[in-house]
């Protein structure tokens, strides 16, 4: 349906291809896109955040999207399983990110574990269904997200009023996202080397203390 131009050369092309929004080659995509870990990292890193104020400032919310409890599944885990059985294209994520923060905003509500994985499933699935030529219905993304099919076509309708049915992306606004996950993305990055280097560094210590014992 919607259309966001990759392909035009003059919308940073370069960080499609980081990001693995668009491909070099043609045929299916063999590996998770890139863009999956950002996203992942940006909303692991805004719920636990959000969590921790709410639970100093004893807040408590609760929406059709709130769970009983936070699933077993990790962000990341969760965001995994989404690309895999929902054949949807990459940018999809991106969208869905757009359309997430849309509906916070307009409720104010926060991101937590509790609702982040209903949030997901709702928002990449209409993030499929409004940019991609071809998708699933609500049935399958019901299965795949965990939920019920009456209960995914509850939170369909209220995310769809809640940010007032707006789901047209500008090119500025995806763009800008997409370059938020590229700074994101380097900043994960630049974690996992310093770990990295922590675990290498612990090593070289207990090596050397193993040779001064001995």
């Amino acid at each position: 349906m919607g259309s966001l131009g990759l392909d035009n050369e003059n919308l940073g092309t370069d960080v499609y291809f980081s990001l693995g929004l668009k491909q070099s080659g043609k045929g299916a995509m063999k590996f998770p896109p890139r863009v999956l870990s950002p996203l992942s990292s940006l909303l692991e890193r805004s719920v636990q955040s959000n969590e921790m104020h709410m639970e100093a400032a004893e807040i408590k919310e609760v929406t059709i999207f709130h769970g009983l409890r936070a699933p077993p599944l990790s962000i990341r885990q969760y965001i995994d399983r989404v690309f895999k059985y929902s054949g949807c294209s990459p940018s999809c994520f991106v969208v869905a990110k757009i359309y997430v923060d849309r509906y916070l905003q307009s409720t104010q509500v926060h991101l937590t574990s509790f609702n982040v994985h209903r949030l997901l499933i709702t928002s990449v699935m209409l993030a499929a269904k409004f940019i991609d030529d071809a998708f699933f219905n609500n049935a399958y993304y019901a299965k795949v997200g965990g939920v019920s099919t009456a209960e995914l076509n509850r939170l369909e309708m209220k995310f769809l009023f809640t940010i007032d049915f707006r789901l047209q992306v500008s090119i500025d606004t995806f763009k800008k996202y997409c370059s938020q996950l590229e700074k994101e993305d380097a900043v994960h990055q630049i974690e996992r080397s310093i770990q990295a280097c922590g675990v290498k560094e612990d090593e070289i210590v207990i090596s050397s203390s193993q040779r001064m014992i001995t």
